[in-house]
């Protein structure tokens, strides 16, 4: 790779960040997918965790369905530890506890559970425990189910991928809603991480349009690294590969490798401020 995040010396502590927006097709899943790959690049410890039956993030990182015989739907309901499911990638430091089939029916069983909503944060207690990660990225279904549940009762974040398009900013006010109401239910201390504008073309003046409403909406939750619209994001998931191995030089790579920069400054920052001092 031509670039790569900087490192840090003094490591940041474990981070849960689901990636989610119940809207489909805005870029969800190949950010979880390349943005692991960068911060992984950057030397960072990370785990993806695919939790959407679609398995997209999976099959990003060259894990075909017939080669997933224990994932996420094991974790959850097999009693497989987290740890013991993650298995390395073709990325060095980037670990993936990959969907298999059997996570397609995970809803329904969900439902019957005892403490359904705290399924997958009981089954990260111990790797956040052992403090193996720097990084644990969620991969959501593109719903507001029981899956995506989990994962925001999980997670100490929320990175919500938004795409440059009409109606783009709609859906998300579900989201926020949910945030919200996880909460002041489930999960207290959970955050907005940001926003990441995705698909944007500078050809378009409606891309524009919509970054800048986000922008006067979201103000600084808004990253200021922007995803383009381009070819070889779209072309590396056939290869099973994610965009920054399939063609690092690509304007797609290089604003990954921007966006996990930028991520990391803003955890450096929220670090130093909670280690400071009262005055």
């Amino acid at each position: 790779m031509s670039e790569r995040p900087p490192d840090i010396s003094a490591r940041l502590p474990l981070r849960v960040i689901a990636v989610a927006n119940q809207k489909g097709g805005v870029g969800k899943t190949t950010t979880a997918i390349n943005l692991a790959t960068a911060l992984a690049a950057g030397n960072e410890r990370v785990l993806l965790i695919d939790l959407d039956p679609q398995g997209n993030a999976s099959t990003g990182l060259g894990v075909l369905r017939a080669d997933r015989p224990r994932g996420s739907y094991a974790v959850l309901f097999g009693g497989l530890p987290a740890a013991e499911a993650a298995r390395e990638t073709l990325v060095p430091n980037l670990w993936l506890i990959p969907a298999e089939t059997d996570l397609a029916g995970a809803e329904v069983e969900l439902v019957g559970t005892p403490r359904r909503e705290f399924r997958l944060r009981e089954r990260l207690t111990q790797v956040r425990r052992d403090a193996s990660y720097s990084f644990v990225l969620i991969d959501c279904p593109p719903s507001l189910g029981l899956l995506t549940l989990n994962a925001l009762v999980a997670a100490d974040s929320v990175l919500v991928p938004l795409q440059c398009e009409f109606y783009a900013l709609e859906g998300i006010s579900s989201l926020l809603h949910t945030l919200e109401v996880v909460r002041r239910n489930f999960n207290p201390p959970l955050q907005l991480q940001g926003v990441v504008l995705t698909m944007f073309d500078r050809r378009n003046r409606l891309s524009d349009l919509v970054a800048s409403d986000a922008r006067s909406h979201f103000g600084d939750w808004v990253y200021d690294t922007v995803i383009p619209r381009n070819v070889r994001i779209g072309e590396a998931p056939s290869h099973g590969q994610p965009v920054l191995l399939y063609d690092p030089r690509s304007p797609g790579s290089q604003a990954y490798i921007a966006l996990a920069a930028e991520l990391l400054q803003r955890e450096r920052a929220t670090t130093r401020r909670k280690l400071r001092p009262a005055s």
